[in-house]
């Protein structure tokens, strides 16, 4: 459940998984995992036979931009004369089949690395990222992420460009939509969890992929928000909070880690050296293969770090990446590497091992073995309904209620005669898929407008209009974008007004274009975009109930408007539409929580709940003159149709000593008259240290599903490891003697409080 060694006696989803895991693991049985001396024996002959062309040519990935006129037959040309080993966008298996066939007419015959951006999804989309998270439950990120590589390894694809495991703090930043959100507890426990998914139980495990972890590191800190732009971390945040979930991802078993493309305090992530050979090889012992970003090898000179193509090559290499993902259009920088090797500029022994370390992928992967896929089964997997089955349920798990006045949901069935279905969002398929897949279905794609007709049928009117227009970009995208929908926003805000007076409630489906959100789609605001606000200002003044539904991937600024019911439903994917009518009809009990602080408006940002306390302790609630400092709604905050006490905190031992375990329990009792989810959170603050630490730290959480008036006992295991930090005034690890508070509750404002005492090394200054 978290990086922690976690045990509870909760209930934690228990059901049979409908897309059967346990029948993959029995299969995997059958295809058993090849030997470390087997794989380097077999890659041994292989490498004896080729020429350093043919070496460079294994470790240079191309974009296959089929919609792009000439990429597509540059990208076969390259394959074809053996300066390709991988290959990324195809996403058919009649495509990569095809492709599959030009590598093996080369001369050593060596099939391709087929990678994709399977990000939250392939053919069936699940919730984003971010949503995933928001359930805090590790195992529905694992069951989504395996559902998606089932699909993905059917069509051919070997590996995926995923998990993202940024931390994201500052949510104007667009690729917040594919990470965990702030923590880097919660976001460790979804990396381990979606290593996991992607991978099974060993690299080449049947109907698996290889997980790319990215973007190593420090991606989520970009100055303002802004995708691209350089980071500047201090060691304390960059050791305490950024490369925690890597650390996680690496010892999980990750066989990917992708570099990322901004420059990281002064040194670009994909020349770092210290980055990708001391900290990821040398330190935490990563065996896999390092990639780069799209086209960030290159961009080693626009970096102004290196001076042309061949130089940009060779530090690429030498600092740790492994393969050069080229950016499209020809920019590749790996091919220089054979006349650097035979001028003495580059040791052949580092392109050996770069090699190594991608033939070894595909040995494990059975690429050798089995380069083409069988066209015919992979649409049977394609189609599998169980898969929309887990999607579904993994979107019913992500939503965060975060209003629920005067209880308006679930809305009433025997009561409920007509409902107003509103807003730009409420019937937009790829909207509600989300951002950054490209091979889903969005005539699959069930809408909000489309799930209510389908679950209130016949018996409740349903009217619907869109209510404003999605407006466009104000500048040009690199990425293809649909057209927004347009209507005249006066007359359809007129027209929504009228349908809400004559409806038992209105459902206002608000919030971003998917669009919005992912690469190169920073915002810098999180007004509604448009003439949302207007809309909702509109339908609120008729009187009438409003159910706001949220769909986006940062939090949004409503200027005070209060919906009487406000549920944040982020993209939810292919069965998103199906997941909101169980929730709002109450067939389903809303248990999400924020994975990040909501700041009140974009001028608190970023805005974390694990901050430092300095100067005056008050201080820290009114730091901006005109409003409080705290946040709308605290880190991990959701409500429930059901209510719940936490009670009873018990720690095994006042004291605690390094090597040793504590202990600690409490009492979770669902005081309400239905059954529901709740998240007991477990957060520590160490009073004092050899560096000042933080208000308090999320060390565990449990997802636990409890009847009406039951209750039960929740465990965690807190190991005295887990309170070690990187210390700003020695400059290493530390495990200090001092006094800790504890913290269980149901969100970053816990107010079941203990205390304990670590007994470790004294504190040490300089």
């Amino acid at each position: 459940m978290s990086t922690l060694a976690l045990k509870s006696r909760a209930t934690r989803w228990a059901r049979p998984l409908l897309f059967s895991l346990t029948a993959l693991a029995a299969a995997a049985q059958c295809h058993a995992q090849l030997s470390d001396d087997a794989v380097r024996a077999r890659v041994d002959a292989l490498m004896a036979r080729m020429t350093l062309e043919e070496k460079a040519g294994q470790i240079t990935q191309h974009f296959v931009f089929q919609d792009v006129p000439n990429e597509e037959a540059r990208a076969a040309k390259e394959v074809a004369a053996a300066r390709g080993g991988s290959v990324l966008l195809l996403k058919t298996a009649a495509d990569i089949n095809r492709f599959q066939k030009m590598a093996l007419q080369t001369r050593l015959g060596i099939p391709l690395l087929v990678g994709f951006d399977v990000i939250h999804g392939f053919h069936t989309v699940m919730p984003v990222p971010l949503a995933l998270a928001a359930s805090w439950d590790p195992s529905v990120a694992q069951e989504a992420q395996a559902v998606a590589a089932r699909e993905a390894r059917a069509v051919g694809i070997h590996w995926t460009f995923a998990p993202n495991v940024d931390i994201g703090r500052d949510a104007r930043w667009g690729r917040t939509v594919e990470g965990a959100g702030e923590d880097p507890t919660l976001g460790s426990a979804m990396a381990v969890a979606q290593v996991k998914g992607f991978q099974g139980a060993f690299i080449g495990a049947p109907g698996h992929v290889i997980a790319g972890p990215k973007h190593f590191a420090g991606y989520g800190a970009s100055l303002g928000g802004r995708d691209y732009d350089e980071v500047d971390l201090s060691d304390s945040q960059l050791w305490n909070v950024y490369l925690k979930p890597f650390k996680a991802a690496v010892d999980a078993g990750a066989g990917n880690i992708m570099s990322a493309y901004m420059g990281l305090n002064g040194v670009p992530a994909s020349g770092n050296h210290w980055l990708l050979t001391e900290v990821l090889r040398k330190s935490w012992g990563f065996k896999g293969f390092v990639v780069t970003d799209a086209g960030a090898a290159f961009d080693l000179t626009t970096h102004g770090y290196t001076r042309d193509r061949a130089e940009a090559g060779k530090q690429a290499l030498m600092a740790g990446v492994d393969m050069e993902m080229t950016k499209p259009f020809d920019s590749q920088v790996f091919g220089h590497l054979p006349d650097l090797v035979a001028k003495g500029e580059v040791p052949v022994a580092r392109l050996d091992e770069a090699v190594r370390r991608v033939l070894e992928a595909k040995v494990r992967m059975g690429v050798f073995e089995k380069p083409l896929v069988d066209e015919a089964e992979a649409a049977k997997v394609l189609a599998d309904p169980a898969h929309r089955d887990v999607a579904r349920r993994a979107a019913e798990r992500s939503f965060v209620l975060l209003r629920n006045d005067k209880q308006l949901l679930p809305l009433k069935g025997s009561s409920l005669k007509s409902v107003a279905v509103i807003g730009p969002l409420a019937d937009a398929a790829r909207d509600t898929a989300g951002p950054w897949i490209f091979a889903q279905n969005d005539a699959e794609t069930v809408t909000v407008l489309a799930g209510l007709k389908a679950k209130l049928g016949a018996k409740v009117k349903l009217s619907y209009s869109p209510g404003v227009s999605m407006p466009k970009r104000a500048n040009k995208s690199i990425f293809p974008e649909p057209l927004p929908v347009t209507v005249d926003d006066g007359k359809e805000i007129a027209r929504a007004v009228q349908l809400a007076k004559q409806s038992d409630v209105a459902v206002l489906v608000l919030g971003e274009a998917q669009i919005m959100s992912g690469e190169n789609a920073s915002r810098s605001s999180f007004d509604l975009p448009g003439r949302q606000q207007e809309l909702l200002a509109a339908v609120m003044a008729t009187g009438k109930p409003v159910v706001a539904l949220l769909m986006s991937a940062r939090p949004l600024d409503l200027k005070g408007v209060q919906p009487q019911a406000l549920m944040q439903i982020w993209y939810p994917g292919t069965q998103g539409g199906a997941a909101v009518a169980n929730v709002l009809t109450g067939e389903v009990s809303p248990g999400g929580k924020l994975p990040f602080t909501w700041p009140r408006n974009i001028g608190q940002v970023p805005l974390n709940y694990a901050q430092l306390q300095s100067h005056f302790t008050h201080a820290i609630t009114e730091r901006y003159w005109n409003e409080p400092n705290t946040p709308l709604y605290p880190f991990g905050f959701g409500l429930s149709y059901s209510s719940f006490a936490i009670e009873n905190l018990a720690l095994s031992q006042p004291v605690l000593k390094a090597g040793e375990t504590l202990k600690l329990s409490a009492t979770l009792r669902n005081t309400g008259a239905r059954k529901a989810d709740e998240v007991v959170q477990l957060y520590v603050r160490q009073k004092a240290g050899s560096a000042a630490r933080p208000v308090r730290e999320l060390k565990a959480f449990s997802r636990v599903t409890l009847d009406a008036g039951a209750s039960q006992t929740v465990q965690f295991e807190l190991p005295a490891s887990e309170l070690q930090y990187w210390s700003a005034a020695v400059r290493r690890f530390v495990l200090e003697t001092g006094d800790f508070d504890v913290f269980i509750g149901n969100d970053a404002t816990a107010k079941l409080q203990g205390k304990f005492q670590l007994q470790a090394d004294a504190i040490a200054r300089p």
